[in-house]
């Protein structure tokens, strides 16, 4: 698991557009770097959950 995240993070930014090309656009939906950013966020909530879940019910 660690591992894919670690891989992930490495081919992200490969993945990415290099900038801004100079044409203006009307934006009709979500750019591809938005949905990346929105997952990365989602796997590291789930992520710190999993871990906090497993710290506390280590107490017990």
């Amino acid at each position: 698991m660690r591992t894919i995240f670690l891989t992930l993070l490495l081919i992200g930014p490969a993945l990415a557009d290099t900038g801004h090309d100079g044409i203006v656009r009307a934006r009709t939906m979500p750019e591809l770097s938005d949905v990346a950013l929105f997952v990365l966020a989602v796997v590291a909530i789930w992520l710190a959950r999993r871990a906090l879940r497993r710290r506390f019910a280590a107490k017990d």
